[in-house]
This record gives C-alpha cells, structure tokens and sequence, in this order.
C-alpha cells in the first residue's frame, strides 16, 4: 500500500487526488488493472488557467496567481495527509504558452517537485488510464475514450490491452467559447463557426485515430459529466449518478442542445452546475454533442450511446506512480 498525490491542471480547472494504492509503478500508465485507488481527498478548483491563451498566447499574471493560490493549499494538503509521491502534470493551456516557464518556476517553489507539461500523447494516454481503471474490462471491443477539456479534446481508442491509438486536438470548452461564443445566449452564426473548429479537429483526430472501429464510447472531463446530470435532472451533483450512467445519443443530444441555449443566468440556476463551469458549459455541450453525431455517421449507426465516467486523467496519473 502507498499514498500518492496527483495534480491535474488543466486549462479550465486544477485537481487533486491523494490516494491509497495497491500495484507496482512500473505497470506503466496504461495498465487498467491492479486494484483501485482509494481516494483520501479529491479537490477541484476552477482557476481558468487558459484565459486568453488561444488569442494572447501567454498565461495572464491573475490566472497565474489563482493558480498558485490553489497549489499552495494543495501543497499543505499533501503533507498534511502524508503523501510519499507527488505527481503535478499540465496540460492544454500551459502547452500553449509562451511564458509557461514562469508557470514552472512558480509551482515548483510550492510543491517541491518538478511540474510536468505533458504532451498530448501523455494526456490522452493518462485519460484512458484513469477511465479503464474503473469500468469492465472491454476485452478485444475497442472503446473510444473521450476526454473533453478546457483547451484540448483527447481521442483514445483502446482495448483490454491497452491504447490502440491516440490524438490530442485543440477543441475545448474555454477555448471554443472565447474563439466564438461571445453571445448570451450564442447565436447561430457563432454556433456553426464553432461547430466548423469542432469538425476540422475531429477529422484531424480521425486521420490517427480509426474511429469506425469504435464499439463503446466514454466520456470524461467536467463538461461531459455536467452534462450527463443535466440530461438526468439531477437537483444536486451526485457523482455516484453520474458515474457509469449509459445514456441514448437523443437524450444526450437534447441536453447539450438545452445547454446551448440556455442564457448564464438560467445555467446558474442548475443545481448541479459549478459556477466556474457557467460560461464554458455551452461549449463543453456544443462539442460532445458534434462528436457523438460524427461518432454516429462513421460507425453506420453502431454508436447510438455513451457512458459517463467520473475517473479520468486524475486517477490515471496517481496511476502511474503508485
């Protein structure tokens, strides 16, 4: 048995996962197997690294302190509850930006480790880590797991033994609605310039990835699980409802298209809605619902539902060093 502690920060929101774990490190990111983690405490603080990295290229000054700021409680969490092995990984926004050694320099003053700007390819294969550690095993199925982020959008298509094929693009929710969804509620012409990004990124995904080999697809990330209690009419964020909940393409269709176009004053009435997640959850919505549609065409049919997971990149990089 060890405690390790994982940090995801994303482009939307920074988490963390200290937990008990059984199995041997060197299993490798994409061993689904070896017992499951024990959660000790699991956070989330919606920091939006990403403001304005798509149009600026650099991490503002606030978004960096709001970051820290969550980092340093974290710190004081991982050595409160004992942790051995502390694993930070970055993903989309600090990929992207100029000035992310100023991001590096800070949270390793924190944290006492070296931060970790993973690729891609990382990410996508941590995802489906994370999700498979906790769902039945899809033997020689390949499942496409969806990791639906505030800057980027992993495909990974994989099977009991682990990723087939993998493709991070730069589709997310904080991204999409600072390109194009600036109305409240968007209109129309932003919807399909938004929709044009989301296909363009879903044929470059397809280029790697063999969609039409699909047989199941799950879903992960916060948008996704949002929308999942929305489409369940959830009167709070339950994630034990949400976790594992198989839902039809028209019940998840009809969700994300009421998410759409909602204005923020009506999304902040959900019950289940995190307040860092008002503005943004329109898009979240925008491209789940593009991607299961396109899913839908190039399987003639054969994807007609989705699962939601609440175990994702996090747990997959406690995973990995466990």
């Amino acid at each position: 048995m060890s405690r390790v502690a994982a940090i995801d920060c994303g482009t939307n929101s920074i988490r963390l996962l200290i937990a008990d774990a059984n199995g041997a490190a060197e299993q490798g990111v994409n061993a689904p197997k070896g017992g499951p983690l024990a959660d000790v405490v699991r956070e989330m603080r919606v920091v939006r690294l990403g403001q304005g990295v798509d149009a600026t290229g650099e991490l503002a000054a606030e978004a960096l302190q709001r970051t820290f700021d969550a980092t340093r409680d974290y710190a004081d969490l991982i050595r409160e509850h004992g942790a051995e092995r502390v694993r930070f990984a970055a993903t989309s926004a600090t990929r992207d930006a100029r000035n992310r050694q100023v991001f590096v320099d800070g949270i390793r003053e924190l944290l006492g480790v070296e931060p970790e700007v993973i690729t891609g390819d990382e990410e996508a294969a941590l995802s489906f880590a994370g999700a498979s550690s906790v769902l039945p095993s899809p033997g020689k199925n390949p499942v496409l797991v969806v990791d639906l982020g505030g800057g980027s959008t992993e495909f990974v298509l994989g099977d009991a033994d682990g990723v087939i094929a993998a493709r991070s693009v730069d589709i997310g929710c904080v991204r999409l609605t600072e390109r194009h969804l600036a109305a409240d509620p968007p209109t129309a012409e932003q919807i399909a310039a938004a929709e044009a990004d989301v296909d363009a990124a879903i044929d470059l995904a397809a280029e790697t990835v063999p969609l039409n080999r699909t047989t199941a697809v799950v879903g992960v990330a916060g948008s996704i699980t949002t929308i999942t209690a929305h489409a369940l009419g959830l009167t709070e964020y339950q994630p034990s409802a949400i976790h594992g909940a198989k839902l039809d393409l028209g019940t998840i269709r009809d969700a994300c298209t009421s998410l759409l176009e909602m204005t923020r004053e009506e999304r902040a009435r959900l019950p289940y809605m995190h307040p860092g997640r008002v503005d943004v959850i329109g898009a979240g919505a925008l491209v789940w619902r593009r991607i299961l549609e396109r899913l839908h065409e190039v399987t003639g049919g054969g994807i007609a539902a989705a699962t939601a997971s609440e175990h994702d990149i996090l747990d997959g990089i406690a995973l990995s060093i466990r």
